[in-house]
């Protein structure tokens, strides 16, 4: 259900994942819309930045020697994604860090793994969290649940995200809203009018699972919240 929210200043910070190289010009890991998410993603920074919002840069470099077990990996013995070595794990110089902005790195889906990321938000006074980034059914996934899970609230930015096919990213955000108590899914400019202050409406979750979607009204459903 639509409901009118705003978000005290000095309370959000926004995180943004995986925003690299290698989503545009690797074919194996191509994005769709990614033109489209980062031009988005550039409205938020500016956003931000313009309110004073904290940004929180993530990409995910891999590191074999400190994988998880089971990791996949090429004919070369090298990650099969998002290896160290590889140029395009660099951030689109786009929305890339600017003046001092955090530049953080991880080896898993969420941004809240094997670091004290969480800790430090909570010791800042961060409430909210708005979220941005690819792909949408995997870090963008990881990242939200553990989120919540320690506490924050999620403004999930829904033309801020995207992965291989708009199915698969249509349905990952359906699903995360689906289960994303205390938090909300907008769209871009809804996102950086609540950083300004303003009191917008977004979609939040009421009750268990409403969004019963299915291949024929996923769009709908999506487009809806």
């Amino acid at each position: 259900m639509k409901t009118p929210i705003s978000i005290r200043r000095g309370t959000v910070a926004a995180v943004f994942i995986d925003l690299q190289e290698e989503h545009r010009k690797d074919k194996r890991y191509l994005v769709e819309g990614f033109a489209d998410i980062l031009a988005n993603v550039q409205r938020l920074q500016e956003a931000a930045r313009r309110n004073f919002v904290p940004l929180y840069h993530w990409a995910y470099i891999v590191d074999l020697a400190e994988a998880r077990p089971f990791h996949p990996v090429d004919e070369s013995g090298k990650s099969a994604f998002s290896d160290k070595d590889d140029p395009l794990t660099a951030i689109c110089h786009e929305v890339a860090p600017r003046n001092g902005e955090a530049m953080l790195i991880k080896q898993e889906a969420s941004a809240f793994g094997r670091n004290d990321f969480g800790d430090k938000l909570k010791a800042a006074g961060i409430e909210w969290l708005v979220i941005a980034g690819v792909w949408t059914e995997a870090c963008i996934d990881a990242t939200v649940k553990d989120a919540v899970a320690r506490g924050f609230r999620v403004l999930l930015v829904k033309d801020a995200c995207g992965s291989a096919s708009a199915a698969m990213h249509q349905t990952g955000i359906l699903n995360l809203a689906n289960r994303l108590y205390g938090g909300a899914v907008t769209n871009t400019l809804d996102a950086c009018r609540l950083m300004a202050g303003d009191t917008v409406k977004v979609w939040q979750v009421e009750g268990s699972v409403p969004l019963r979607f299915t291949f024929e009204n996923a769009a709908q459903l999506y487009a809806e919240l």
